[in-house]
């Protein structure tokens, strides 16, 4: 693979992205980050329910790093269009390796739990300047006519990362009976994104001169209202959060439903993760859409019924096909939303665009795992899961008449 390889060849080329050196080192750096943190999230949790057999300190962890997200993600947008972006990534990963070791040095020395939640605050504040300047600095490692391959593997690196992160702390977890030694890893793999950042040389781009306005930071917001196809892309992704909230309530399913324990419950995790990694192969290895919109539409009504389909079985085979089926067709929103964050994002704003896309997929994570377990208390988690997927499909309609213009959407590479 070289960066001189021809990129506009008649034929279809599913591996066009990975032909570009700057595009396989960043993302690598992504995906090693991407498998520390998997890892690291099952290692706080273990650690932190070990120390304090208590459940609310573990929801303080998703708490003191999802307050970060919001407080910050649109001065990290602005950072992210006014600075270089591979030094903003570098930056980051220092802050996030220095957390690492933080972690790894209470964690050895059974520190206090308040410092231990510190910490965990850092990693939100430095994971809020992550995300904005990691998808910006993306677009400068591939020509725009790469930018559907460029998405496609992004998610795949993430994720594979997704499947092996967990395993492979549990595992670790599970023959040390301690977590001090994926905090170290999780330092090494910042450390190793860092040097891989320094090798990028990156394509040049038009970057903002606008000051830290107030009206600087919520260009980001009207940039996406503004542009009924990203808008539209943006709201059906959230949505399918939202209310498919069969993945939050999986251990209700796999204990009092489908009676499969903690073996069925694995398997049940993993399934949307490697439904999403089968159609990643798929997507890379057919043409780009012709008809992305209508296809984005179609994946999130079918993710609906797949929703549907697992609240009311009582098999666990089909249960595991339909989150199967979920992470399938998720994966195909997530591939088509980013590749019009690409295509369609000036240069200057993609720092803030991707801040706000990020404000508004963190929000959907977060209060769709709220609205799942309030639907289940008061509704029973079967009929909790059934109208999410019922609501998910009439939010479908609503938006292919809102927005003909995604109805319309040709090619993702199209103005």
């Amino acid at each position: 693979m070289t960066d001189n390889a021809e990129t506009h060849a008649e034929k279809h080329d599913p591996f066009a992205a990975l032909r570009f050196r700057d595009f396989r080192l960043l993302t690598t750096g992504r995906f090693t980050a991407a498998l520390s943190e998997m890892m690291v999230s099952v290692a706080i949790g273990w650690e932190l329910y070990e120390r304090t057999g208590d459940a609310f300190a573990l929801g303080l962890v998703g708490l003191v790093q999802v307050i970060p997200l919001f407080a910050l993600a649109l001065i990290a947008g602005h950072v992210a269009d006014r600075f270089n972006r591979r030094m903003v990534l570098f930056i980051t990963q220092i802050g996030l390796t220095a957390c690492g070791l933080g972690l790894a040095l209470l964690s050895a020395t059974q520190g206090p739990l308040p410092l231990f939640y510190f910490v965990l605050l850092m990693m939100g504040v430095f994971g809020a300047f992550y995300s904005p300047a990691a998808s910006t600095l993306l677009p400068q490692t591939v020509p725009p006519e790469a930018f559907h391959s460029a998405a496609t593997w992004s998610s795949s690196a993430w994720q594979l990362a997704a499947v092996l992160g967990p395993a492979l702390g549990g595992a670790l977890i599970g023959i040390l009976n301690s977590a001090t030694l994926i905090y170290v890893l999780y330092a090494l793999g910042g450390a190793i994104f860092m040097v891989l950042v320094l090798f990028i040389k990156g394509r040049e781009i038009k970057q903002s001169r606008e000051p830290l306005t107030m009206q600087s930071l919520l260009a980001g917001f009207r940039f996406i209202r503004q542009t009924p196809v990203v808008m539209s892309a943006i709201t059906l992704d959230m949505v399918a959060v939202l209310f498919g909230g069969a993945t939050a309530l999986l251990p209700v399913f796999a204990k009092d439903i489908l009676q499969v324990g903690p073996e069925g419950l694995g398997w049940m995790r993993a399934a949307p993760s490697i439904g999403a990694i089968v159609m990643i192969g798929i997507i890379a290895y057919l043409p780009p859409f012709k008809r992305a919109g209508q296809t984005l539409l179609w994946a999130v009504a079918g993710f609906g019924l797949a929703t549907i389909i697992f609240g009311l079985s009582t098999s666990f085979i089909l249960s595991l096909a339909m989150l199967f089926l979920l992470g399938a067709l998720d994966n195909i929103s997530v591939v088509i939303r980013g590749t019009l964050l690409l295509t369609r994002t000036p240069d200057e704003m993609r720092g803030r665009v991707s801040a706000v896309n990020s404000v508004f997929i963190g929000a959907s994570n977060e209060l769709g795992a709220f609205e799942s377990g309030m639907a289940a208390a008061l509704l029973g988690p079967i009929l909790a899961v059934v109208s999410g997927g019922i609501g998910t499909i009439l939010v479908v309609l609503a938006v292919a008449r809102t927005w003909p213009e995604l109805r319309r959407m040709g090619k993702l590479n199209e103005s």
